[in-house]
């Protein structure tokens, strides 16, 4: 890291908030807080997606800031492209996380989070859209680790409507899944608790 005043102003503000960093130091110790935090690789575009997501740092300076603490030897990357810190890289967030604003550590570790969250979810419940001679087709599963806990096949007559099965089913697919369990077991009592829940989100 570089020394002298660390949290000078020295990056394009577009893009970013009130609150937000101006400092390519306060980016560089705020990326190391976070992969410390998540304790797990992580990818860069997450990281970067988290930083953007309530306007903590302008794009190109984080992006450019997590390359520099590539090249430094601060974060090293695995064979699935995911990040970890080194040696260096875990003092770095542990001696300076302190200098960061509260508000902005707090509102990035929310971002990694829910994006970590959003990934394991689209992970283990995928969903494939395929076009036919008469719309589409769409796929859903429900899958943990490599066991297949359900899948289904609907077909839709336009792409509006794929994409709807799909943003539904990626919102809430145990709602799917609990439907289709009480109606194929005939448990009238799991179908009643399944149906109060879809009313809840309608």
């Amino acid at each position: 890291m570089e020394e002298g005043d660390s949290m000078s102003f020295d990056t394009f503000d577009e893009g970013i908030n009130p609150g937000g960093m101006r400092s390519k130091n306060e980016i560089r110790i705020l990326i190391c807080y976070l992969i410390k935090s998540v304790k797990a690789p992580v990818s860069k575009e997450l990281i970067l997606e988290s930083l953007q997501k309530d306007g903590l740092a302008n794009y190109f300076e984080a992006s450019a800031c997590f390359d520099d603490l590539v090249k430094n030897r601060h974060i090293t990357v695995n064979g699935n492209n995911k990040y970890t810190l080194t040696e260096d890289g875990m003092m770095i967030a542990t001696q300076l996380e302190d200098s960061l604003a509260y508000t902005v550590k707090e509102k990035a570790f929310h971002c990694v989070m829910m994006l970590l969250e959003k990934e394991k979810t689209e992970r283990e419940n995928k969903v494939e859209i395929v076009k036919n001679e008469r719309g589409y087709n769409v796929k859903c599963s429900i899958t943990s680790e490599e066991l297949t806990i359900l899948s289904l096949e609907f077909y839709v007559p336009d792409y509006e409507q794929a994409k709807l099965v799909k943003k539904n089913f990626r919102k809430n697919p145990e709602l799917l899944y609990k439907t289709t369990i009480s109606v194929l077991s005939k448990q009238k009592d799991l179908l009643t608790d399944t149906l109060k829940d879809l009313e809840m989100l309608s």
